[in-house]
């Protein structure tokens, strides 16, 4: 019961709190995301509208790089041919809305773009190992089917929050949906949305430990382990060497008197 209550708190009355502070200015994301998604799908009715959308956010595998990744920002707001639009619709407005309020914009897009992109560039790798390799490689057939839509997106956002928030009720749910979708209608678009679990799962054990990551590749780009610093003005310690010392600088910072020695005859000889 506790572990459900914080994850109640976490994913549902922390989310409404701060709805309630910020306004809708708090779901901006989510607007623009549903928006997006509605003018590509009414764009996409018509003959020439279905060109248009292809140019400008189809993605598939045998694309050019360059030409792919300048293509995925858009084709995250486009449809899906296959699946119902109006219920992706209310998926990604309810995972975007989520993730803005807790996670704030800059992530909310950087998790969606990353766990998407990670989707486009793993499906490149098993077709270019070909079948085969423990069900892991693709027909190079596979690279001419489209790739669009913000489903890779609402699975990643919904699985890092549920990383980040300790949610595993939403985290069995999402990742657990993905495998038997995999399992049940193996295609391009189950394999893709497990690849998305896992960058989320990745990015969600990073989260909060961004000042650690940059001190270690500090660390490692110089070649070893940074020396304290000193405040300005403290004197730093002098080291004690074996022998007399001044009576008036006792503990720490005492330094040898380095006397003359003394001469025991005291008339001239």
């Amino acid at each position: 019961m506790r572990t459900l209550r914080g994850e109640w708190h976490g994913i549902v009355v922390d989310p409404v709190r701060r709805l309630l502070r910020r306004g809708l200015s708090g779901l901006s994301l989510a607007f623009v995301a549903g928006f997006g998604v509605i003018f590509f799908h009414a764009i996409a009715q018509r003959p020439t509208g279905v060109t248009a959308v292809r140019i400008l956010g189809g993605v598939s595998a045998d694309l050019p790089l360059w030409l792919a990744l300048l293509r995925t920002p858009v084709s995250l707001y486009v449809p899906a041919l296959d699946l119902p639009v109006w219920a992706g619709i209310t998926q990604l407005f309810l995972a975007f809305a989520l993730a803005e309020l807790v996670l704030g914009r800059a992530r909310t897009l950087l998790v969606s773009y990353a766990t998407t992109l990670a989707g486009t560039l793993t499906v490149r790798v098993m077709i270019a190992l070909g079948p085969g390799w423990c069900g892991f490689g693709l027909p190079p057939r596979i690279g001419q089917v489209l790739d669009t839509g913000p489903s890779a997106a609402v699975v990643g956002l919904f699985t890092y929050l549920a990383v980040v928030r300790r949610a595993p009720v939403v985290f069995t749910l999402t990742g657990g949906s993905m495998v038997w979708e995999s399992i049940a209608e193996p295609n391009l678009a189950g394999r893709e949305h497990l690849i998305a679990v896992a960058a989320a799962i990745v990015l969600g054990l990073f989260h909060g430990r961004a000042s650690k990551v940059r001190q270690l590749g500090t660390v490692l780009l110089s070649g070893g382990v940074p020396l304290p610093r000193h405040p300005i003005g403290m004197p730093l310690p002098v080291p004690v060497a074996s022998g007399r010392t001044g009576p008036s600088a006792p503990g720490v910072g005492r330094v040898p008197l380095h006397e003359p020695p003394v001469d025991d005859c005291r008339e001239p000889c």
